[in-house]
């Protein structure tokens, strides 16, 4: 470090204001013009470092690294080089069809960074030379002294020097759903980021005050820089679609190569000609490999991606969506994702009665009664009515409607008091022309109230009205109101009110004191002395932050469907337990202890190494005061038990967790871009309940991708089977190389789209969660494949071997050609269900499939029935009695399966966990 060059340290907060301007070699005047050069010479503007951009061809190329296009490719050379050349072409359609998809939306995966240096504020007022100067944002160094006021957004890390009612926005960093009061003044080491109240963040908003505070970090030493870092260095890991898939095109292209070089050998040995063998064995390494998977997979999940839009849900990544539906573990935060982010008035509570407020958000729709009197609504008593009151008139919110919106401009906590009493009747503003407002003392955190002084309508003196900590607010109180009459406040009455209070604050709610005190008339002016005795304490309000009710169905739901649920944010312990308990994350007995134990703090997550965390996790769903890092860390442990983890956010501090996760999930409307950005879905309603939706149609995505995969490969297998099994017996050809490409071209693909739209069955959130790392084909799949494929070959070997001995050898190949279609249409109506019979998913549900089917069908009757297609396909016209036997000898694979799922052979429905 050069000579008065600032010192880069963590612990800020920890030292006092002198120490901070020592260790910065600057001073409440700012630094001078001439240290500004060599400072941003040593750390640099303050900017957010950019990623290097990605060309074009390099995107391009990355979506060719894939086992399946090799082997497309290949087999679309081979093809046109033996003179195939429609073939070829169609293959690689099929590739550049899914080279565009893939790029295309490579292209958008990675913005997190540009989101994050969007947020930057691009302009600060600092002091230079003693004076105030405006700058460039980027130009803030370490030392520089920031003015804050309401409106501005924080353009580096700072300790805060001087502050007046400062009040920062922190929700997008920490969680925390209210403004966050400011101040000098010490904190301990180890304090949360969310409790240093000595410190400002960059990017973060001053909503009320104004203050001074000294740049302590720039660019990426800020805590949002640090976050960028973390979003750099978190990889985004494949999907395990896309893991699954890989492994099966691998798989696939071996064995098809394989099948190809056994059939091209026996051919050869069979004393077939060379060149008609190999354009044979093409034929069947084309047939073995099934170079429609790619189209289909992106066709469905495309239409997936359609369907889940309407649904409110924005896919970024086309295989997310799958692996949304194969999740086992979804981590929320709680604020503005479980909860609504908007403070609301539940209670209220005097000595002479509690009341009960219902509704919640800022929407003034309820009504207030008497605690257990449901229908006295309207008959409060008069010590409520006051206090609903004394919340208006010491009130600097404000509560408006735009649309059929309702929004609070100012504090949160003081719009859901104007809410509360427009709930009783008060209109606020008819209510503060009656009171005109005289004087007020502003609320700051160290005094923990606001009071004002208000003239009384039709009397001559005036009435101070005030409000903040109870514990502050009763030690100023020498009397009660009671029934409307002022007593004495005696012992019994203050325990009585504290008793309440902590009853309030056990049911997480944030307790708020009222009280009035009258003065003489004359008086138009009021100080803290004035308002700090001699008080008349009148009650409190009990405030919260509500659960969406659509939160606790679609928790419920995913719980139902073997999802667990965590809940991982920065509020306290105590809120995010009862929250968590309210919406069904945890159970158990409803007291203060019994919630605080199912909670875990970030201070005790520091306490953890990797092993007794990875041990917690699988124990804790409820998770309070975290920081980015714990996200991340939470997120580690929980995937290194092998769990498919999606991650809601809407803040800053999310993106790491967001990016890192199987699949990220964001709030569309009050999420950041930066959340936006590094997630793989958007959510545009905010609504928990649409990530239940998403689940169920990855659940629809993966199992319609599993029926493609089963019809394709089945029917590749039956075919590899009939014409190995002709060689083996020595018999002629069954099938020609056009006959084979038509098969796996035309007649597969009339079915394998439709197989790929299958409607949602009854039973998708019934079922387990798929476990990680299951392939698409699992033992029950291969086990059906290897008995129906059988079927195939001996159905159509055992015709072939009939006609060729009562008839010509060219009218066998029809047969066999054209009931080894039929066999394929028939089983497409078999991959509609695994476990159940078709007939109870609804016969005729997927018409897109009788779409398909009946097209395959005609198509196959033009090949046979048409000049051009005898020509083509080298076929014999078939009469009526040759139809009725291929369809009885294609039907049996249809009739066979059925019995088969009715004796279970291929495994029981999986239902409940």
């Amino acid at each position: 470090m050069s000579e008065n060059q600032p010192a880069r340290s963590s612990n800020w907060h920890a030292m006092t204001e002198q120490q901070v301007l020592q260790q910065t070699y600057s001073s409440e005047q700012g630094l001078s013009s001439s240290e500004i050069p060599p400072r941003l010479a040593q750390y640099g503007r303050n900017a957010m470092e950019a990623t290097e951009s990605t060309s074009a061809l390099t995107v391009v190329l990355h979506q060719l690294h894939n086992p399946l296009i090799y082997l497309l490719m290949g087999a679309a050379a081979v093809s046109l080089a033996i003179g195939h050349w429609i073939d070829s072409l169609v293959i690689m359609l099929v590739v550049v069809l899914n080279t565009v998809l893939g790029a295309v939306q490579e292209w958008k995966a990675d913005r997190a960074l540009d989101a994050l240096q969007r947020m930057a504020a691009p302009h600060a007022r600092v002091l230079r030379n003693g004076n105030e100067i405006e700058v460039l944002a980027e130009e803030i160094v370490p030392g520089d002294v920031l003015l804050l006021e309401t409106g501005a957004r924080v353009a580096a890390d700072a300790r805060v020097l001087q502050a007046t009612e400062l009040h920062a926005d922190e929700s997008a960093l920490t969680g925390e759903s209210e403004a966050v009061s400011k101040s000098p003044g010490l904190t301990d080491a180890d304090t949360p980021l969310a409790d240093m109240r000595n410190m400002v963040w960059m990017s973060t908003a001053i909503t009320a005050g104004r203050g001074r505070a000294v740049v302590v970090g720039t660019a990426m030493d800020t805590v949002l820089g640090r976050i960028a870092g973390q979003v750099r260095e978190t990889k985004r890991e494949q999907t395990p679609l896309q893991q699954r898939l890989a492994s099966l095109s691998t798989w696939l292209g071996v064995a098809g190569i394989a099948l190809a070089l056994v059939v091209f050998g026996l051919g050869l040995l069979r004393s077939y000609e060379f060149w008609p063998m190999l354009m044979f064995a093409v034929a069947v390494a084309v047939s073995a490999i099934p170079e429609g998977l790619p189209a289909v997979i992106s066709v469905t999940l495309a239409l997936g991606v359609q369907r889940m839009a309407r649904r409110n849900a924005v896919i970024r990544r086309l295989p997310a969506v799958e692996t949304l539906g194969s999740t086992t573990v979804i981590c929320s935060d709680k604020t503005g994702t479980i909860t609504r982010n908007e403070m609301t008035v539940t209670a209220l509570w005097s000595v002479s009665e509690t009341s009960v407020v219902t509704g919640s958000g800022f929407e003034p729709a309820g009504q207030i009664h008497p605690k257990g009197k449901p229908g006295d609504a309207g008959q409060l008593a008069d010590d409520i009515r006051l206090l609903l009151r004394i919340g208006v008139l010491a009130n600097n919110a404000g509560l408006v409607q735009h649309e059929q919106n309702w929004k609070i401009q100012g504090s949160a906590t003081e719009g859901a008091m104007l809410v509360a009493a427009r709930k009783s009747g008060i209109v606020p503003s008819k209510l503060e022309a009656e009171y005109p407002r005289l004087s007020e003392v502003p609320f700051s955190s160290s005094q923990k109230y606001m009071a004002t002084l208000h003239q009384v309508p039709g009397q001559s003196h005036t009435m101070a009205c005030v409000k903040g900590a109870p514990d502050r607010i009763i030690n100023f109180c020498t009397h009660v109101m009671d029934h409307g009459r002022r007593v004495e406040l005696t012992a019994e009455l203050r325990a009585k009110i504290e008793q309440a209070n902590n009853n309030f604050a056990a049911d997480a709610l944030r307790v708020v004191a009222g009280a009035v005190r009258d003065f003489p008339a004359g008086q138009t002016n009021i100080d803290s002395a004035e308002v700090e005795s001699g008080l008349t304490f009148v009650g409190l309000w009990g405030l919260v932050d509500p659960p969406r009710p659509e939160a606790i169905k679609a928790i419920a739901d995913a719980q139902g469907a073997g999802i667990r649920i965590v809940m991982i944010t920065g509020d306290h312990a105590v809120t995010a337990g009862a929250i968590a308990r309210q919406v069904g994350i945890i159970g158990g007995p409803d007291d203060p202890a019994s919630i605080a134990e199912a909670v875990t703090t970030g201070a005790e997550l520091d306490e953890l190494d990797e092993d007794g965390l990875a041990r917690r996790v699988l124990e804790s769903s409820v998770y309070a005061r975290v920081t980015p890092s714990h996200k991340l860390r939470i997120l580690q442990a929980l995937k290194s038990h092998d769990q498919v983890v999606a991650m809601t956010g809407d803040g800053v501090n999310d993106a790491p967790a967001l990016k890192g996760a199987d699949i990220g999930v964001a709030m569309g409307q009050t999420g950041t871009e930066v959340a936006k950005e590094a997630a793989d879905m958007v959510l545009t309603d905010d609504d928990f309940a649409t990530i239940v939706h998403a689940v169920e149609e990855g659940r629809v995505i993966f199992s319609n991708l599993r029926r493609v995969v089963f019809f394709l490969i089945t029917t590749n297998l039956g075919e590899i089977l009939t014409l190995t099994g002709a060689l083996i017996l020595n018999l002629p050809l069954p099938l020609t190389a056009v006959m084979i490409l038509w098969i796996n071209l035309v007649t597969d693909g009339a079915c394998t789209v439709p197989l790929g739209v299958e409607p949602r069955h009854w039973d998708v959130l019934k079922q387990r969660p798929r476990p990680p790392g299951t392939g698409v084909i699992d033992k029950y799949v291969l086990r059906r494949m290897l008995m129906l494929a059988p079927l195939m070959a001996i159905g159509t070997l055992g015709l072939y071997v009939y006609e060729l001995e009562i008839g010509s050898a060219a009218h066998a190949q029809t047969m066999a050609f054209t009931t080894l279609a039929a066999f394929q249409w028939f089983h497409a109506l078999n991959a509609r269900s695994s476990y159940v019979s078709v007939f109870s998913v609804g016969f005729f549900t997927n018409k897109w499939l009788w779409v398909g089917i009946i097209s395959a069908i005609i198509l196959q009757v033009l090949t046979v029935h048409t000049e051009i297609g005898r020509t083509v396909f080298r076929t014999e016209v078939l009469n009526f009695s040759d139809w009725l036997l291929v369809s009885a000898v294609g039907s049996s694979i249809l009739i066979i399966d059925e019995i088969l799922k009715r004796l279970h052979v291929h495994g029981r429905l999986p239902v409940g966990r």
